[in-house]
Parts: structure tokens; C-alpha cells; sequence
């Protein structure tokens, strides 16, 4: 979910084995790492992408999100991840 300038995410499943969720690393350092990819070149440095399975496989490029948790990206790419737990119906 966004609102145009922040990004909300969340991984969880009351059987407790929810779908994988995966965050990109900081964009700035795999472009060092990687300045051969050109789809990396096209991202700002404060850009995160959120995604549901590994879009290419690159060492560090993709941090797995834990089960139960939630994510919240900023407009300058910072981001923080907490737990999870909804609330009960009708409280």
C-alpha cells in the first residue's frame, strides 16, 4: 500500500507460513557492486523495491522479509521493519 511518497508492506498468514516477501538492498551499493546492470543503473539511490519473489538473482541484492512482520519504506529510501500481529475481530 503507498501513499505516493511512503510504501507499507506486510508478510503475514494466521497459519504462520505466509507467502515470501523480499526488500532490495541499499540501491546505492549494488550499483557499485553491480555496475554492469543496467536495470540497477536505472534506480535512485533512495529507491527500495518490494517484491514478492527475487526479481534477479544478485549476491545482496534481496533481504527475505520475516514472517509476521510489517515494513514501512520513507521518501529517501530509510526504511523500518516491526512486528505483525492484527487485531481481533470486533476489538
Amino acid at each position: 500500500m503507498s501513499d505516493g511518497e511512503r510504501l507499507w508492506a506486510v508478510r503475514y498468514s494466521t497459519e504462520g507460513r505466509s507467502r515470501t516477501l523480499f526488500v532490495s538492498a541499499d540501491v546505492h551499493a549494488l550499483k557499485q557492486l553491480h555496475p554492469e546492470n543496467p536495470r540497477l543503473q536505472l534506480l535512485r539511490d533512495e529507491d527500495r523495491l518490494v517484491v514478492s519473489e527475487p526479481l534477479i538473482d544478485l549476491p545482496g541484492a534481496w533481504h527475505e522479509f520475516p514472517e509476521a512482520s510489517a515494513l514501512t519504506v520513507q521518501p529517501d529510501g530509510e526504511h523500518e521493519q516491526r512486528p505483525f500481529k492484527p487485531s481481533p475481530p470486533g476489538s
